[in-house]
């Protein structure tokens, strides 16, 4: 029986007639879930919340709720999951607020882990692994094929970019840019996440690439402003390249060094 008899699903909830609800679970009346979806059991969806195909709510998930903000007044905001995660046990994720564009996002092909928190307006891309007991304040960017360690924090506003690797327990206060690894308390560079580069099928090129604007950046004795003009000389026209060299050039809350 794809939705259990013990379950309580409102009338107006939308879900494809494949989706499957385990036992206690309640879903709320604004809830929408795309087809080959699986529920476990105690699972909680409420909000303004749309869950696309293919995804596994694990037991005791609780999806949708209030974000935890003063300034939170009812305003109609969402929360928006894409297809293929896998959201594990006492997950919390949040809708958004006026003040942060509307909408929580979860992209698609994610592995959100036991205990983790997603704050309301955070936009967490694809590919993305969160372990045991990460916690994401309000308004954070995730990029794609990011790799969060257990019980790393990330504060309000920051920016992990795109294949990022924090190592477990690191506290992010600053942007951590696209490629590197981090760690500590509070988060330091610690070099290039080559090992997920590889996997990712970067080549050898575009990784060495990388490394070159990485010491102009990060090793060189120049003011990062010089740094990143150097950089963009020396190396830019490379896709890779100018990610990196953008994502520096554009932060709002400092970069990580």
């Amino acid at each position: 029986m794809p939705v259990h008899p013990t379950a309580i699903v409102d009338g107006r909830a939308e879900l494809d007639a494949s989706v499957e609800v385990g036992p206690f679970s309640v879903l709320g009346p604004h809830v929408r879930v795309g087809a080959g979806t699986v529920i476990g059991p105690h699972v909680v969806i409420e909000g303004r919340t749309t869950i696309g195909k293919n995804n596994r709510i694990f037991q005791f998930a609780a999806l949708g709720a209030a974000p935890q903000d003063l300034k939170y007044a009812g305003e109609d905001t969402e929360l928006v999951i894409g297809d293929g995660n896998r959201i594990r046990e006492f997950t919390t994720l949040h809708i958004g607020t006026t003040g942060g564009g509307g909408v929580t996002r979860l992209g698609n092909g994610n592995l959100i882990m036991a205990n983790a928190h997603v704050a309301h307006d955070c936009q967490v891309g694809d590919g993305v692994v969160m372990a045991n007991s990460v916690a994401l304040a309000g308004h954070v960017s995730v990029g794609d094929h990011a790799v969060l360690g257990g019980l790393c924090a990330v504060h309000q506003f920051c920016r992990i970019g795109r294949h990022a690797f924090l190592a477990g327990g690191t506290i992010v206060v600053m942007d951590i840019p696209p490629f590197c690894l981090a760690r500590g308390d509070r988060a330091r560079l610690a070099g290039l996440n080559v090992v997920g580069l590889t996997r990712r099928g970067f080549s050898a090129e575009a990784v060495g690439r990388i490394k070159q604007a990485y010491k102009i950046l990060f090793r060189s004795a120049l003011p990062l402003a010089a740094a990143v003009q150097q950089a963009r000389a020396e190396l830019g026209g490379h896709p890779e390249v100018d990610e990196l060299l953008n994502f520096v050039a554009t932060s709002d809350r400092s970069i990580t060094r």
